[in-house]
């Protein structure tokens, strides 16, 4: 299985990128009114979809280890853009959100990059301290640490969603790198209860879970978004109306061909669709997972992990909002949704799956770790009952 897994990972990705594209062209209908042009964010997709794909090779043959010994200038930079974001003309402002830094030609979110650097500084980390990934200071303090340097710059942002997704990000590899859970567990109670403020004494986040709570009464106001998305997939069914044969996406549903492009798909291509793109973040994960447990080291297997953490949470969180299982948050579905930084950084992170996967342990050396493993662990056992 872990042999064809990096074939089944790259079917996954190009099918969602596929439909992506295709839906994105249906769901541009509207651009013409907004923008002046039809093909306006089309263009724009294929454009990031191109540097994507580059990056995505490059990344496939260079060697992971690269990553790890350039984590820092990567995290750093990172920073840096993440601190762009608030100074006047550099940076711009979005309904209120400083997220996006002005390239001229297009706009750069450095959020993507502040993703991939935490994982991979994080994964850094604990390779180089293997040994102390169970104490207090440098298996959860100074981890934790260098995660929050980006959730404090991204937080002011508001940016709530990637803000918890970097920090869920992090106390997953936390944990698959051996950290303690008492010191983990408190860190989780926090972040729920700062996420339940944040829900009930800011007014937009408030809204947002009062419509979550009764949509139908806020069907006009906070609940728009997510009301006009269940209508789509009511209307699709099992079938669907056919591409391009949507109505919601005719400014009934604001954001349409961004974080509520599924529900799009929904509408026009049914439930059958809707299903293959949830099947394909299933193989994903899967693959992803096979990869990771068969790198050649620590570092490539907490990195695995990592990325396939970010992607599935993304695709879990938006799949669940457009289906009303979740209150509305605006994270992207990835290498579906309209936008280049998210879509040229998931390629990436494919690119970065890939190479690990070409350096990792071949069939023979998995069974031959595999029976070491068992054996010692049948020396601890006799060593007990002695």
């Amino acid at each position: 299985m872990h042999r064809k897994s990096v074939y089944l990972l790259v079917a996954a990705i190009g099918i969602l990128v596929v439909i992506g594209c295709v839906m994105l062209f249906s769901t541009s209908a509207f651009a013409q009114d907004s923008r002046g042009n039809p093909l306006f964010f089309i263009k724009r997709q294929f454009i990031w979809l191109g540097v994507g794909l580059v990056t995505a090779v490059v990344a496939s043959n260079v060697d992971y280890h690269f990553w790890r010994r350039s984590w820092l200038w990567w995290f750093g930079g990172s920073l840096i853009l993440l601190v762009l974001c608030f100074v006047p003309h550099i940076g711009l402002c979005i309904k209120g959100s400083h997220r996006w830094l002005n390239l001229g030609v297009a706009s750069f979110q450095p959020s993507e990059l502040a993703k991939l650097s935490t994982v991979i500084a994080i994964a850094a980390w604990y390779a180089r301290n293997d040994v102390d990934s169970k104490s207090f200071l440098r298996g959860f303090l100074f981890p934790g640490l260098i995660a929050a340097m980006p959730l404090v710059l991204i937080a002011p942002e508001v940016d709530m969603g990637c803000t918890a997704l970097i920090g869920a990000t992090t106390l997953a590899i936390m944990f698959l790198a051996g950290a303690r859970l008492r010191y983990l567990a408190p860190i989780v109670a926090m972040g729920l209860a700062g996420g339940a403020y944040a829900a009930t004494h800011l007014q937009e986040r408030l809204s947002r879970l009062m419509a979550f709570m009764d949509l139908e009464k806020h069907r006009l106001g906070a609940g728009l978004q997510q009301y006009q998305a269940l209508i789509a997939f009511g209307s699709g069914g099992v079938d669907g109306l056919g591409l391009g044969n949507s109505r919601q996406k005719l400014a009934y549903l604001p954001e349409a061909h961004t974080d509520f492009i599924f529900s799009i798909i929904g509408e026009e291509l049914g439930l059958r669709v809707t299903l293959l793109i949830v099947a394909c973040y299933v193989i994903i994960i899967l693959c992803g997972v096979l990869i990771a447990m068969n790198s050649r080291d620590r570092f490539g297997m907490l990195m695995g992990y990592g990325l396939v953490v970010i992607i599935a949470l993304q695709a879990a969180v938006n799949i669940g909002v457009n289906t009303s299982l979740l209150p509305n948050k605006g994270l992207p579905l990835p290498f579906v949704s309209y936008g280049g930084s998210n879509l040229a950084f998931c390629l990436l992170c494919l690119g970065i799956l890939i190479n690990i996967y070409r350096q990792g342990l071949t069939e023979v050396e998995v069974s031959h770790r595999t029976v070491l493993a068992a054996r010692t662990r049948n020396k601890k056992r006799h060593a007990v009952r002695l």
